[in-house]
């Protein structure tokens, strides 16, 4: 079997941008790409989109988008993926099989979204779409609420972490700083991040502002070539493994607190790279509330149920820890554009490994982990990723 191993990219800013749409953020990352892997147009074989919108725009059919700015692609297939917040994943993952089913050598994936052209209260109501609304629908604070549930039930059962949380949001807008892509960056310390105040008030209980992602926009772009392409060209970044697991998606039938779809997606990925987590350097794990870091923890191995804390206390997942987490910034400060964000954690974890990544460096990077979800633990997407060139 044909293997696919990532071989350029490129990405934009993550925020309030400028841009009216994702046309225009598709089009500053698509050239750039394929001019960062060294191909042309010609060369494409398959277009992947990961955009959400779900009402972020009257227009859809984003995949036909991407030919607007670069028109040698407009016979090229191209497709359009969602899967709420793992969108970006699943388009490359669908890229990746289009490779390695052998049906084509080369694959241009985009991730896009431009959410902060609506006002928040619409905003919140279509990410809620990532829930099952019949539900979780009356959750106040939209998506948040959810997630506020989720670390209310999680609190009853282990005790008050809030001040973990805290040092969690502490951590990734302190490694933003090094970031020049995020959205945020700027270092709050953890005082600012655990106290309740007029600038950071309660979003949904027990969650602070602090304690969740941004309403962003933005664009990430990956091209994906089989072992002979990549051979010819300047880097190659492989798949070590790649597991997908969802799980229910209603909260009330199954344990909130616990992410089992994200554990299985773990061991399954661990098991098929041939790894444990001390063989990782990194990871970039889908940090849409600190809580759901916190939980992440438990189900990557890091910690055992309801011992997440021990992590954020021993600072394991500090930049200069034993398994750094989020270098970064993860959506918590970088951004978190829902179409994007799995193409985004892909990307910084290519530049780790490619020892590009300036000052969010982690010293001699081998292996990353990526994890990327769709939901609330919904569909869960894990990457491990190796340098082969």
């Amino acid at each position: 079997m044909a293997r696919a191993s990532i071989i350029g990219w490129a990405h934009t800013p993550f925020g309030k941008l400028d841009d009216p749409d994702v046309e225009s953020l598709m089009a500053r990352v698509s050239g750039e790409a394929l001019d960062h892997a060294g191909i042309g147009p010609k060369d494409v074989d398959g277009i992947y989109v990961g955009v959400m919108n779900n009402g972020f725009s009257k227009q859809g059919f984003e995949a036909a988008q991407v030919a607007l700015s670069q028109p040698e692609l407009a016979h090229v297939p191209a497709t359009r993926l969602e899967n709420a917040c793992a969108t970006g994943s699943a388009a490359l993952y669908t890229a990746v099989d289009f490779i390695e089913s052998g049906r084509g050598r080369v694959a241009l994936v985009i991730g896009a979204e431009k959410m902060t052209a609506k006002p928040v209260v619409e905003t919140s109501d279509i990410l809620l779409s990532a829930s099952y609304r019949k539900e979780e629908g009356d959750a106040e604070g939209g998506f948040a609420g959810v997630f506020g549930r989720i670390a209310q039930n999680y609190f009853q059962r282990y005790g008050d972490r809030s001040e973990e949380l805290a040092y969690i949001a502490a951590k990734n807008h302190r490694n933003a700083v090094s970031n020049p892509y995020a959205q945020m960056r700027r270092d709050f310390g953890f005082e600012f991040c655990n106290v309740v105040s007029d600038k950071n008030p309660y979003v949904a209980a027990p969650l602070r502002r602090t304690d969740c992602s941004l309403i962003s926009d933005g664009a990430a772009a990956l091209v994906v070539a089989d072992e002979e392409t990549a051979e010819r060209l300047q880097r190659s970044i492989a798949f070590r493994a790649r597991q997908h697991v969802n799980d229910i998606l209603p909260l009330s039938r199954r344990d909130p607190t616990a992410f089992v779809g994200a554990r299985m997606a773990w061991e399954k990925a661990r098991a098929e790279a041939g790894v444990t987590l001390d063989d990782l350097d990194l990871v970039e794990t889908h940090d849409c509330f600190t809580i759901a870091e916190l939980i992440e923890y438990e189900a990557m191995g890091l910690a055992a149920p309801g011992e997440g804390y021990r992590v954020v206390r021993e600072g394991v997942a500090e930049k200069g820890g034993r398994l750094p987490v989020n270098p970064s910034g993860g959506l918590k400060s970088k951004g978190h554009p829902v179409g994007a964000t799995g193409v985004s954690m892909h990307v910084m974890a290519c530049l780790q490994l490619m020892n590009e990544a300036g000052d969010m460096q982690i010293p001699d990077a081998k292996l990353a982990g990526v994890f990327n979800m769709g939901g609330a633990a919904v569909a869960n997407y894990v990457s491990i990723l190796e340098r082969r060139k």
